[in-house]
């Protein structure tokens, strides 16, 4: 019986990765929340998409055989990294392959030189496409910290930029275009695609920036927009520009602070393990002279 399972337990595990990757690719009905999204977002102002990327046609393919939408954190993460949803799963993608052909290849090495043993790179060859397809998941999520600190900075210099302008007489529509056109980083090309949208449809563009904000979870982005809406009552913005971006940085600085007080207290724990090994080493004859009388 031992003998048998040793022999067909291979080809099971091989059958079982073929049976997954065919499932992997085959493609699903649309889901209701989506069909109805995509319903939504149709219509006589629609435009047609954009050419994709030769890079990330892999990913593009993906999610139209998929036919599903990525969640909204990763929507979040991935834009305010500059990243797009087929580049991202490309790189899945990409990853996967890598981690499939990898054990095969060592597989086929090893038994050019004589170890004959078939299950061990299959199975490695469907843990290792598992690992390289969540790998970008997992880096992003570790990454979520900076990409929040970064997007932060960059609203907060986006904040500067439109108080200089306001004080060099510009409008309250005008600062905010001028303001966003000075640079290309994801957060500012986000923000250049909203007042867009919002000067295309013909309409004051301080909503947008705050629906925006509340989407990316920019809180500094939702009070510029606040303060800029005090303009359609002719107040004077340069002054509470001033005074609310150096309240915004102030608690800026001091969360960066506290996360810089966190990691220097994770750190001293890898401090005091040497410390105690050292001391060890000096404790640990007397201890064992003493037992041993």
């Amino acid at each position: 019986m031992t003998a048998t399972l040793v022999t067909v337990m291979p080809g099971m595990v091989i059958a079982f990765g073929i049976v997954l990757a065919i499932l992997a690719f085959r493609p699903l009905p649309p889901r209701l929340d989506d069909a109805l999204a995509a319903l939504a977002d149709s219509g006589p102002a629609a435009t047609e998409p954009e050419e994709v990327p030769t890079d990330e046609r892999v990913g593009a393919w993906w999610l139209h055989r998929r036919g599903g939408r990525v969640s909204v954190a990763l929507a979040r993460r991935l834009q305010l990294k500059g990243i797009s949803v087929t580049r991202f799963y490309s790189d899945k993608l990409i990853y996967a392959a890598g981690g499939f052909f990898l054990p095969l290849l060592l597989g086929v090495l090893a038994a050019l030189t004589g170890e004959r043993e078939v299950m061990i790179p299959a199975v490695a060859s469907i843990v290792g496409a598992a690992v390289g397809f969540f790998l970008p998941d997992l880096r992003l999520r570790q990454d979520a910290p900076n990409i929040s600190a970064d997007a932060t900075e960059s609203v907060l210099t986006f904040y500067d930029l439109v108080t200089l302008e306001r004080m060099a007489n510009q409008s309250a529509t005008q600062s905010l275009h001028a303001a966003a056109a000075l640079s290309d980083t994801a957060v500012f090309s986000t923000i250049r695609g909203s007042l867009e949208r919002a000067r295309l449809e013909q309409r004051m563009p301080f909503g947008d920036l705050k629906d925006l904000g509340q989407r990316m979870e920019l809180p500094a982005l939702v009070d510029l927009a606040e303060v800029m809406r005090l303009d359609e009552t002719g107040a004077s913005l340069s002054g509470t520009l001033r005074a609310r971006v150096k309240e915004l940085r102030d608690a800026h600085l001091t969360a960066m602070k506290m996360a810089a007080n966190d990691a220097s207290e994770r750190m001293t724990v890898f401090m005091v393990i040497p410390s105690l090994i050292f001391g060890l080493i000096f404790l640990i004859p007397p201890l064992l002279k003493l037992v041993s009388t």
